[in-house]
């Protein structure tokens, strides 16, 4: 793993309480948020300077190659690195297995810090493990928020899965829907079962868990329409991507049916997707403030002895729901391609 330091990137949409504290922080660090200035907040940023420099971070996630939600994830933790002087080196892979090697990786070329998701946090266990060990911090975003603290890790940035499928099926409820699909691309992947599971413990009508394969595209899409055709009572789709939302826009149609539309996650095809109606709503866990969170966590950790949350709570990242009334606000973010 070869560690390089990260380039600049466009600025973007990193807003939430979680930032807005780090920014404080960083205030108070550098400046005393005072008016007077003078040689002493010179010296304090000077410190500050001096003590983030080297620092070698690894960002490591379950994402697959290219995938658009990842890219969003990678570009906020670049934004953090290039702000804060931090090297960073970004890996993923869907296989568990070959994640957590990843890990071992980064732990044998001395970073000072990983950043990691917990999809299957028992795959990932060992591995954590032995970054804790080797005295490597270790923080959790995305996925894993049932398991970051009995894993030992520092702090944790992300949307509780479980809470924002809780909202998707009051959401439907107030949409009169009756009968959803909730479709699944990766079995075992903690998070996305449990924004099923939250939908259906709150829809007062039918969820219906479809199993497809993520790895194939225009598998979900026959594969969608076909659960559609089976049963034309299902009106609404509600899938864990916003490309795999794209993917049952053509399900839909398709199969000639009358379902709507609705997704976990966010990109700038889907804001037009939004807009366009096609897609009913979205929920946005924002993947950029992730990892923006998740790197700059270390600067503050390693400077100021910071923990977001105080290492007992998460750092919530959403749900927030994106829809046809408020879709303009996003679109300007997700056209830089930072939403």
């Amino acid at each position: 793993m070869n560690t390089t330091p990260s380039g600049p990137v466009p600025a973007g949409s990193t807003r939430g309480t979680a930032l807005a504290a780090a920014v404080a922080a960083v205030c108070l660090l550098a400046s005393g948020c005072s008016g007077s200035g003078g040689s002493d907040a010179g010296s304090d940023a000077d410190a500050a300077g001096r003590a983030s420099a080297g620092i070698k971070v690894a960002l490591i996630t379950h994402g697959a190659p290219n995938d658009a939600f990842w890219e969003l994830v990678k570009k906020g933790a670049q934004a953090a690195a290039a702000k804060d002087g931090i090297a960073l080196t970004y890996e993923s892979n869907p296989d568990s297995k070959s994640q957590a090697d990843l890990v071992r990786e980064a732990i044998a070329d001395r970073v000072d810090g990983i950043a990691v998701t917990l999809a299957k946090p028992e795959a990932m266990k060992s591995a954590v493990a032995a970054a804790r060990a080797a005295g490597i911090p270790v923080v959790g975003l995305n996925s894993g928020i049932d398991a970051w603290k009995s894993g030992g890790l520092l702090q944790y940035f992300g949307q509780d899965e479980s809470v924002a499928g809780q909202a998707v099926g009051d959401k439907l409820d107030a949409l009169r829907a009756k009968h959803a699909l909730c479709v699944i691309h990766e079995r075992g992947n903690v998070a996305v079962e449990a924004r099923c599971a939250g939908v259906k413990k709150t829809f007062a009508g039918r969820t219906e868990m479809h199993y497809v394969d993520g790895t194939d595209m225009d598998a979900v899409t026959d594969s969608v329409a076909a659960a559609l055709r089976q049963d034309r009572t299902i009106d609404e789709v509600v899938m864990n991507g916003a490309e795999f939302a794209l993917a049952a826009v053509k399900s839909v149609k398709k199969a000639g049916s009358k379902a709507e539309v609705a997704t976990f996650d966010l990109n700038k095809d889907l804001v037009k997707a939004v807009r366009s109606g096609d897609v009913q709503f979205a929920v946005d866990q924002q993947p950029y403030l992730q990892g923006y969170l998740a790197v700059d966590a270390f600067w503050l950790y390693k400077t100021n002895g910071n923990f977001s949350g105080g290492g007992e709570e998460p750092v919530l990242t959403g749900p927030a729901f994106v829809t046809k009334q408020n879709v303009t606000a996003v679109s300007k973010f997700a056209a830089n391609g930072t939403r």
